[in-house]
């Protein structure tokens, strides 16, 4: 009979699961920096500094975002910074695979100080309107889409400010959510 020795059985088995893990963080609410033209920084001997940045976010300010949406009911970005008072392209893939009835998502655009919590409330009963009910808090929005669709609009903020984006399907905008900095 043999001998099997367990103990690197299980040290292999833990391999072989750390390295399937591979780095999640990275498809999960990754910083995205969306200038076009960055001056590049002078190269030094010196480590470059930490990263500040919140991961999830636009680094620089962009007015052509795409953000990702995917099955496990996350957008890619949770912090956009854009130039206040110009027109801004946001479009919203869906990278995930189920249907919009099951796993659709959207893109909506509140203005600034709305009440966020009063308007995904109000956005469950909007089914027959793709979940966007009449508001004036609204600035935009995107269709409802699933997975392997896409969908482009464009707005102008008002002016500076901090403005809400959320997934108004049902139950989504309490993790589907974010903000975007007009500067």
């Amino acid at each position: 009979m043999k001998t099997v020795n367990t103990f690197g059985i299980l040290a292999l088995s833990f391999g072989l699961f750390a390295a399937s893990c591979g780095n999640s963080s990275q498809s999960n609410n990754e910083t995205v920096d969306h200038s076009a033209h960055q001056a590049e920084a002078p190269a030094t001997s010196e480590a470059p500094a930490p990263a500040t940045e919140p991961a999830g976010s636009a680094a620089a300010a962009s007015n052509e975002v795409v953000i990702e949406s995917n099955d496990q009911m996350k957008y890619n970005l949770s912090e956009i910074n854009v130039n206040a008072a110009e027109p801004v392209k946001l479009t919203l893939k869906h990278v995930g695979t189920m249907k919009n009835d099951v796993m659709g998502h959207n893109v909506v655009v509140l203005k600034a100080g709305a009440d966020v919590a009063a308007f995904t409330t109000a956005a469950m009963n909007a089914k027959d309107k793709d979940y966007i009910p009449e508001s004036k808090d609204v600035i935009a929005h995107t269709k409802v889409i699933g997975g392997g669709e896409q969908d482009a609009i464009e707005f102008t903020l008002p002016g500076p400010g901090t403005y809400d984006f959320i997934c108004s399907f049902p139950g989504h905008a309490g993790i589907m959510k974010g903000k975007i900095i007009a500067q």
